[in-house]
């Protein structure tokens, strides 16, 4: 009997449920990212899900991402990494150079910043701005009182936002935030969404996630 707690069958179960989620609310499970969350995860952790044929990763931090996967993209350059942690202004030229979207931009002078490592590296990651949707004092993102005009200055310099990321509260319903966020995309013209992790990308992907960001029931659970 195969053990159901190989990075493949976990992979595979995951892929499952989110599969039977997406056609539960009439969509095509292919047009929903599955992002693995490797942050603190070292590359040979990482390896068995490649293999298994995951190839969206996502990391917290640009120095650790940058350690870990420099040589790993270059073995397999099929992989998309997603920066989904907070972003320093004087990180943006390296960010812009590792990833292939970033989750977190949360204020104007960000979006500076990345417009410029934009223009100078002539590569353009795939970016989301990140809503602080339970307006918690302890969270990164931007307020959603902010976030009209954040867009408009992101429009005025040219800075191609594709959509919306959220984490919700913990230890509460998150369906309320996800259809929140989904409203706050429609309503600016924007139709991405970043959102729903291991104990809820089910409930984010029937309410429009268009990517998740799965974590422990990937790698299993913490030690």
């Amino acid at each position: 009997m195969l053990s159901t707690d190989t990075p493949a069958a976990r992979l595979a179960a995951v892929r499952e449920k989110l599969g039977r989620a997406a056609r539960a609310a009439g969509r095509a499970p292919e047009a929903i990212e599955l992002i693995a969350i490797s942050k603190t995860h070292a590359a040979e952790e990482i390896l068995p899900l490649i293999e298994a044929g995951q190839t969206s990763f996502g990391e917290n931090r640009v120095q650790e991402a940058q350690g870990k996967w420099r040589d790993l993209k270059a073995a397999h350059p099929a992989v998309r990494l997603h920066l989904v942690g907070q972003l320093q202004s004087n990180k943006a030229d390296d960010a812009v150079l590792l990833f292939d979207a970033i989750h977190s931009l949360d204020r104007p002078s960000l979006a500076d910043a990345l417009a410029k490592a934009i223009a100078k590296a002539d590569r353009h990651p795939v970016l989301f701005v990140q809503v602080n949707i339970g307006e918690e004092a302890q969270k990164g993102g931007c307020a959603i009182a902010d976030l009209p005009g954040l867009l408009a200055h992101c429009r005025g310099i040219d800075l191609a936002v594709a959509g919306l990321m959220c984490v919700p509260p913990a230890d509460t319903e998150a369906a309320p935030y996800f259809a929140l966020l989904a409203k706050l995309a429609r309503d600016h013209g924007l139709d991405q969404l970043s959102m729903g992790m291991s104990g809820d990308y089910e409930t984010a992907t029937m309410l429009g996630a268009t990517c998740v960001r799965v974590g422990t029931a990937l790698f299993g659970a913490r030690p």
